[in-house]
């Protein structure tokens, strides 16, 4: 903040860095430098980068100070900004709370020791929030289903078949390229270490399993979440701001029936399918690399596969998918009724709704491994 010398009996404040709100309660701390010297004083504010009212407020304040004890004061380095506001100060003779700005840092640092307890009390105060009303949308979907169940002329048939056109058929090529890619990766990496060992053949239960039971669902769903969960939100937030839904309601029709269950059916039957796809080109993938690093046939591939890979892991993989396509299309759904009246509102639920997808999909993921095995499954 500054430093100290004497130059010809003259007592010269050489003031740098910052002198602003936040930084002056330091100065006015170490006043007593100023005073015990008993000299006339030049403060010199050439090398102050930054200069507010405070820092204006303060310099007055030691003027004073030095005056009143029948020294001389002067300032150099002045600028026209630091000129006007000390000049503002003083000509409409702003005073300074000396006794509030040097408890000023004492106060802030009492209040951040704390707030990270508010912080964290509030955290936990909005997920309970956001749980409650998230649980209380998953029942109302049940019930609007189970209607639509019993009375079937309420299912809106062209617009399922229409999501899933777009959450399912749309979808495929980049679930064909990414399980490919997990199919490539996984066997490149069992190659390595099987072929250590002489048993190499042990790399078609290895893709077949992994692939078959946790990746390629995996990955399918967490794909389909980037893409569907995200557009869903946006698409019914978008129908708020422009008061469709509002409108929707005034004619008596339902959000449940036309927004959400057809989203919501629509990827518990994609999901699978594209599951199956996933299944398929993850396994491409690992026997094309099977055949080129370790030189297992085709044929020798696909012969071991029916032997060693039990139809119980297709399944597994399979019974999963729906659960996956009803979270994502719930959470899709749900963030999207979240969003206000602002447009900024938009894209901060479209992010949450991703995030919010993808996480719960692993984690059931991890729960449906936990529980299967724990069976004997």
């Amino acid at each position: 903040m500054f430093n100290l010398g004497i130059v010809d009996g003259t007592l010269v404040v050489k003031c740098y860095d910052k002198w602003t709100k936040d930084s002056v309660h330091r100065v006015l701390q170490n006043i007593d430098y100023f005073t015990r010297e008993q000299k006339n004083i030049l403060f010199d504010l050439s090398d102050v980068t930054s200069f507010d009212s405070a820092g204006a407020l303060v310099v007055l304040h030691i003027q004073k100070v030095i005056q009143d004890n029948g020294f001389r004061f002067d300032i150099n380095g002045l600028d026209s900004k630091k000129s006007s506001l000390i000049k503002l100060c003083n000509t409409y003779d702003v005073t300074l709370d000396v006794a509030s700005a040097q408890n000023a840092q004492k106060t802030k640092y009492s209040i951040d020791k704390y707030k990270i307890f508010d912080i964290f009390g509030r955290y936990i105060i909005n997920s309970t929030t956001v749980l409650i009303a998230f649980l209380s949308f998953v029942g109302g979907a049940f019930v609007h289903l189970i209607k639509s169940i019993l009375n079937p002329k309420k299912i809106r048939f062209s617009a399922t078949i229409y999501h899933i056109e777009q959450s399912g058929l749309y979808a495929v090529p980049i679930i064909v390229i990414t399980s490919l890619l997990i199919g490539v990766v996984l066997a490149y990496q069992g190659a390595v270490q099987l072929a250590q060992f002489g048993a190499n053949i042990f790399i078609v239960e290895m893709i077949g399993i992994a692939a078959t039971r946790e990746l390629a669902p995996m990955i399918a769903a967490i794909v389909i979440a980037g893409r569907s969960a995200s557009s869903f939100s946006a698409q019914i937030g978008v129908m708020k701001l422009t008061d469709e839904v509002d409108a929707m309601k005034t004619m008596g029709f339902t959000p449940w029936e036309f927004l959400v269950l057809p989203r919501v059916i629509a990827l518990m039957i994609a999901v699978p399918l594209l599951v199956i796809v996933a299944d398929i080109t993850s396994i491409l993938g690992g026997m094309l690399i099977a055949y080129s690093e370790l030189g297992i046939s085709y044929i020798e591939f696909i012969d071991r596969f029916k032997e060693t890979v039990a139809l119980k892991h297709i399944l597994i993989g399979l019974i999963k998918a729906p659960v996956f396509g009803f979270i994502i299309a719930m959470i899709g759904c749900f963030r999207g009724f979240e969003i206000n009246s602002s447009t900024e509102s938009v894209g901060k639920y479209t992010t949450i709704s991703v995030v919010n997808a993808i996480f719960w999909v692993i984690a059931f993921n991890a729960l449906f491994s936990i529980v299967l095995t724990e069976i004997g499954i």
